[in-house]
């Protein structure tokens, strides 16, 4: 008799652990299930279309965009296709100079400042070939059809850039002489390229392109910048340019 109550005693421990350990899964189920909602919301947002909205003009409601839209570059002036491909050849002059220091001079500061025009240069050079590519523009601009026409005389239409006699007399000079030629002939050069911003900026409809006023803006500050250290190389009092 005893043995048989143990029995049944037994068999209602089972019944009632296994009826514990589910309701146990089947609350940490639901638990998994509510806490997987938000994911789930989540990646469904993931799939659904993005929404593109545009802006209204003050006091006007903004306007939701077919899915479809896409961004368009924004409208650009003649001379702001004119100021990049007059810029890339400019910049080609300036790598030009700097490519004489390392077989003309021994003068770490000029050594120092040629690599650093060198290397900015080269990469603004590539960033105005992407923009003009990106914009289906030549990268240089078209010489006119004028008789004896060569590509030096094309330069000395841009300010600041160095003659042919003046290139020629860098390329003769050493030491010392050559440090005094790159320096007044570079401060010369970056205060041609101030000239390019400058027009630049007065000419109406130019420059308003994101890319192109933050480029030309680093440009301006940048070569300033650059044309202290050179006067102050040459032991003269850095000058400030009137903008």
């Amino acid at each position: 008799m005893q043995s048989f109550i143990f029995s049944v005693r037994l068999k209602l421990r089972s019944v009632v652990s296994v009826a514990a350990s589910r309701s146990g899964l089947m609350a940490a189920g639901a638990l998994t299930c509510f806490l997987s909602l938000p994911v789930c919301a989540q990646q469904a947002d993931s799939k659904a279309s993005p929404v593109v909205v545009q802006p209204g003009a003050p006091g006007q409601p903004t306007r939701t965009l077919p899915p479809s839209t896409r961004a368009t570059l924004p409208p650009r002036s003649p001379k702001d296709v004119e100021f990049m491909q007059g810029m890339i050849m400019h910049h080609a002059q300036a790598v030009e100079m700097t490519a004489l220091i390392e077989s003309h001079t021994q003068n770490k500061d000029v050594r120092l400042l040629g690599a650093r025009i060198s290397q900015s240069q080269s990469d603004e050079i590539k960033f105005m070939k992407r923009w003009l590519e990106v914009r289906g523009e030549p990268v240089s601009p078209p010489m006119p059809e004028m008789p004896g026409h060569d590509m030096s005389s094309h330069h000395m239409l841009m300010p600041g850039m160095l003659s042919p006699k003046q290139m020629d007399a860098l390329r003769k000079a050493k030491g010392a002489e050559f440090d005094h030629l790159f320096l007044t002939g570079m401060i010369q050069h970056h205060n041609g390229a101030l000239i390019m911003v400058k027009d630049l900026f007065d000419t109406a409809g130019a420059g308003q392109d994101a890319e192109l006023f933050n480029f030309a803006t680093d440009v301006d500050s940048g070569q300033r910048a650059e044309i202290r250290i050179m006067q102050t190389m040459l032991g003269e009092k850095p000058v400030e340019e009137t903008r």
